[in-house]
């Protein structure tokens, strides 16, 4: 059960993430988690680091598709400046939203990965349809107040794995690091 909650891999930033060590594991499209982890929760207008990543991605030709349990105008409103597409609704942690994303975007579970702040939503879904994860820090130490239950039930499952499955919290800067 425990191991429904363990990332493929850990990483400073969806921001650390090139084209290069993508295409070397295989991973052909993103699938990523919105708030604080593409964008603080609460700067929908991003950063310029963010704008030189995704323009890196496309000049790549590495879809970044936005998967997010926000409601379609919260979603709409903070990815439209930036052209991407997405699933809304996409009710992490279970398989829905990422089984749209696959569906609609004709992608096999083998080329994409799951990116991520959460273990109880964006990881267990990606582990939910066999697919690999990328667990980040979150951008902002503050989360909207429904998060901030979800990190509390975190510490707790990340204590037991440690018990456990002798899993450590290792956060690196790259996917081969």
């Amino acid at each position: 059960m425990l191991n429904q909650f363990k990332p493929t891999w850990m990483i400073e930033s969806i921001y650390n993430l090139t084209p290069d060590e993508l295409k070397a594991n295989g991973i052909k499209a993103i699938l990523t988690d919105l708030d604080n982890t593409l964008i603080a929760w609460n700067n929908p207008s991003g950063t310029q680091e963010l704008r030189q990543w995704l323009n890196q991605m496309k000049t790549n030709q590495i879809p970044v598709i936005v998967v997010s349990n926000n409601n379609h105008e919260r979603v709409e409103k903070a990815v439209q400046r930036f052209d991407l597409p997405f699933v809304a609704r996409a009710l992490k942690p279970f398989k829905t939203g990422i089984k749209k994303a696959l569906k609609e975007y004709q992608l096999q579970p083998d080329e994409v990965v799951m990116v991520g702040d959460q273990m109880l939503t964006d990881v267990l879904a990606a582990n939910r349809m066999n697919i690999r994860s990328i667990l980040v820090k979150p951008l902002m130490q503050t989360d909207a107040w429904n998060t901030r239950i979800n990190r509390l039930m975190e510490c707790k499952i990340q204590t037991q794995l440690a018990k456990k499955e002798n899993f450590e919290i290792q956060w690196r800067n790259h996917l081969d690091d």
